[in-house]
């Protein structure tokens, strides 16, 4: 599935969806409580919330009235981006033999693993790696362009 566990998500249909209130903005959001993947269902916190009445069976149990969040189908769901915080579609992405969840918009891991913290960490170092050597190269670039133009300004005066 591409929602998991402690995701955060954007209701797309029902009520309180980005549909019906106009705008993403007002749209209900939430953590992802438990993911159930045969029925292609998921238990989010604060949605579908539905009431349960518990009937006492004996005397000394209490009847009680409780609100518990029903599951709703994943189709109707769409992950929020952590670095982008919008409601994206999921991509899988091999890296380093790995296949991790990266958002379609700004290409940010989704994924919370210790794996994928592991990838995402050996991508940065190897970016950070190549940074430093271009950056290299543009200072030596500018060093040699001052020493051209201090030059033809000595030889004016």
């Amino acid at each position: 599935m591409k929602i998991k566990k402690n995701d955060t998500v954007l209701l797309l249909t029902g009520k309180n969806s980005a549909h019906n209130k106009g705008n993403k903005a007002n749209a209900q959001t939430g953590k992802v409580l438990a993911v159930y993947p045969k029925t292609n269902k998921v238990l989010v916190e604060g949605m579908n919330i539905q009431t349960k009445h518990k009937k006492a069976r004996s005397a000394q149990d209490v009847s009680e009235i409780k609100k518990q969040a029903g599951p709703i189908d994943a189709s109707n769901l769409l992950v929020v981006c952590p670095t982008c915080n919008q409601a994206v579609r999921v991509k899988f992405k091999e890296i380093n033999g790995k296949f991790v969840r990266v958002c379609k918009k700004c290409d940010a891991l989704l994924d919370t693993t210790k794996e994928a913290k592991a990838v995402k960490k050996a991508t940065t170092k190897k970016k950070a790696d190549g940074e430093t050597a271009t950056a290299t190269k543009k200072t030596t670039k500018k060093s040699t362009k001052k020493v051209e133009t201090a030059e033809p300004t000595a030889e004016n005066n």
